[in-house]
């Protein structure tokens, strides 16, 4: 695919500064850029290669002041992040060119398939489901019964989505995620453990993204629920009856038990544990590698094993670090009051 810079400005609503006429025809990184790609500066520790690199157009934010002039050719927009996300969408490749019913596929006759639909070879739809228009089904999807998965949503290659979930649109699934699988509950019975047999669901509203290997149980009783936009990243744990606000993010490896809530806009690090049945407000920052076991309000941003605030534990890990020392000298402040006191006697 092919754009001229002033194309590629138009969508990204930038003003060109050099070429307006030069060919684009692929991104790259802009250390490593070739002639014909066009590349980003959103970090500005990056700028020293704007001076260096051999792209042919460079997208920056239009409040960079540069070090010293440069000829390479250039969009000025707000945010050249935001634009990344834009030029990304340009330049994909679609790994379906036509949509198509694969005669490998196992399709319940009680189902109903939307129009311009894509499902792969070896997926299978279970009794009474619904799928939307446009959507995207890879190969070796398992689809349980009384699925909805409405419009313009794609699953890929080797997820599961199991009875009676509600999938919304524009949702992107990745492989191996399982979403609408028990949730870990038992109750102690004496020396044994009984299984509580969850009879919830999972719903995912509109703009969901679910990363590779990342698991949704259903709730025990009701629905597990993950909100509009809410972006989750790969190897993710979501315990049975979460809720998880809008346009909520988290990171990797992060683990929350059932029947927790988390607000709207909140941003979750890496490697957390989240612990059950508390309330996280909107707007909380978690940092990562953090242990959450209480509830969090509203605009907080906290860190630490045992959570608490983020300049409180950063301090107080200062202070830790230098514990020996602090340690010795209170020692020695000892031994000279000790050696005073018998010079006194």
């Amino acid at each position: 695919m092919n754009y001229t810079v002033k194309k590629i400005a138009e969508i990204l609503g930038g003003k060109v500064i050099g070429n307006r006429e030069t060919i684009i025809n692929n991104i790259g990184k802009i250390e490593d850029a070739n002639i014909g790609d066009i590349s980003f500066i959103s970090n500005p520790k990056y700028e020293k290669f704007l001076y260096t690199t051999n792209a042919s157009c460079i997208v920056i934010n239009q409040d960079l002041k540069l070090i010293s002039e440069t000829n390479i050719t250039r969009i000025l927009v707000k945010d050249s992040y935001v634009a990344l996300s834009k030029l990304t969408e340009l330049f994909s490749v679609q790994e379906i060119e036509n949509n198509s019913i694969s005669e490998n596929s196992v399709i319940d006759s009680s189902s109903k398939i939307g129009i311009n639909a894509h499902i792969g070879h070896f997926s299978i739809i279970g009794k009474s489901c619904s799928i939307g228009k446009n959507v995207k089904i890879y190969n070796n999807c398992i689809i349980g019964r009384n699925v909805i998965i409405r419009d313009n949503t794609i699953i890929y290659s080797n997820a599961c989505i199991k009875d009676n979930c509600i999938i919304g649109e524009n949702n992107i699934i990745h492989s191996g995620a399982v979403i609408g699988s028990d949730g870990f509950g038992f109750a102690n019975n004496g020396n044994q453990l009984n299984k509580i047999k969850h009879l919830g669901n999972v719903i995912t509203k509109r703009n969901v993204e679910i990363g590779a290997n990342t698991t949704i149980d259903k709730a025990s009783l009701g629905s597990t629920i993950i909100e509009e936009g809410v972006k989750l990243d790969n190897l993710i744990q979501i315990g049975h009856s979460v809720k998880i606000g809008k346009h909520t993010a988290i990171a990797g490896l992060t683990a929350i038990a059932g029947s927790t809530e988390i607000g709207q806009n909140c941003l979750i690090g890496g490697q957390c544990a989240i612990t059950g049945h508390i309330k996280i407000g909107n707007n909380v920052r978690i940092a990562g590698n953090s242990g959450i076991g209480g509830n969090i309000k509203d605009n907080q941003t906290v860190q630490g094993i045992y959570a608490f605030n983020k300049q409180d534990f950063q301090r107080s890990y200062i202070l830790f670090k230098r514990l020996p020392k602090i340690v010795d000298k209170i020692d020695q402040i000892k031994k000279d009051l000790d050696n005073s006191w018998d010079r006194k006697q």
